[in-house]
């Protein structure tokens, strides 16, 4: 049978907080700004951040989308920002998502439509961040990272990842060794492109089963048939898994470049950055 390892969290949350002091210095920044959405990844990271740096290096900004932001949500988002005495302001999108429709001519579906609110959060994140020599603190686990469930460019624009290495079901766990409240670590996971929407619904099975799949894929590298075996599950649903790592890698990447001569960018020319 295949299971996550279990963590010593205690451990994990001192490996997070070097890392996040660490970047800081690295950048020479002064602080975080996080967007926090009431879910269970962005309360860890505000927990995690909370408990690793001085409250004046952080600012949260709430990003609601009326119409397809839950009041729960909203609600659970500033009992957070309460709860951790952080300093925060909350913007409706929904004023700047129409004047950019407004403003084009060509007609999208819903779900090139829906990208575009994180793609707006994170233009307001980096506002902030810019005007305050600030960092963007991430909130992405390593389940959604790996499959590409994220919006290029929206909630994957940040610079720091803290819970890139955590899959969703450690992440659940790691909330719950931190204090998050119980309702948002049960609370399920949804990007909020549009009303109703419940991320293991469009992945098309339960983060339990995702994350033992990837644990098998990515990190034991064992092949797609035994997983299938151990996990008493279809090989199809094993293959659509690996199939989404595969596609979606240009998220995890930067821009990619053409190397004309000896020596590019990507490849030739790299200044360490230590982690």
């Amino acid at each position: 049978m295949i299971n996550l390892p279990k963590l010593n969290y205690e451990e994990v949350l001192i490996q997070m907080s070097n890392f996040l002091r660490r970047s800081l210095e690295n950048a020479k920044a002064k602080g975080y700004v996080l967007g926090i959405s009431g879910g269970v990844d962005s309360a860890t990271t505000a927990y995690v951040a909370y408990k690793s740096l001085e409250r004046e290096k952080l600012f949260a900004l709430i990003l609601p989308e009326t119409g397809i932001t839950p009041e729960e949500d909203l609600k659970d988002a500033i009992n957070i920002c309460e709860t951790l005495k952080l300093k925060y302001e909350i913007i409706e999108i929904n004023e700047i998502k129409k004047a950019f429709l407004n403003s084009v001519k060509i007609k999208a579906d819903y779900k090139t439509i829906g990208n575009l609110s994180p793609r707006i959060r994170m233009t307001l994140l980096y506002y902030y961040a810019n005007a305050m020599n600030y960092l963007v603190l991430g909130t992405g686990d390593k389940s959604e990272i790996l499959i590409g469930y994220f919006t290029k460019y929206g909630d994957g624009g940040v610079d720091v990842l803290p819970l890139a290495d955590l899959y969703k079901t450690q992440v659940r766990e790691f909330a719950s060794f931190l204090g998050v409240p119980q309702k948002i670590v049960n609370k399920k996971s949804s990007p909020r492109l549009w009303p109703e929407h419940e991320a293991e619904k469009e992945i098309g099975i339960s983060y339990e089963i995702l994350d033992k799949i990837l644990y098998g894929l990515v990190d034991l590298e064992l092949p797609t048939n035994i997983i299938a075996e151990e996990l008493n599950i279809n090989i199809e649903t094993v293959l659509e898994v690996k199939k989404r790592i595969l596609n979606s890698e240009h998220k995890r990447r930067g821009a990619i470049m053409l190397q004309l001569g000896l020596k590019g960018v990507e490849t030739g020319y790299r200044v360490p950055v230590q982690p």
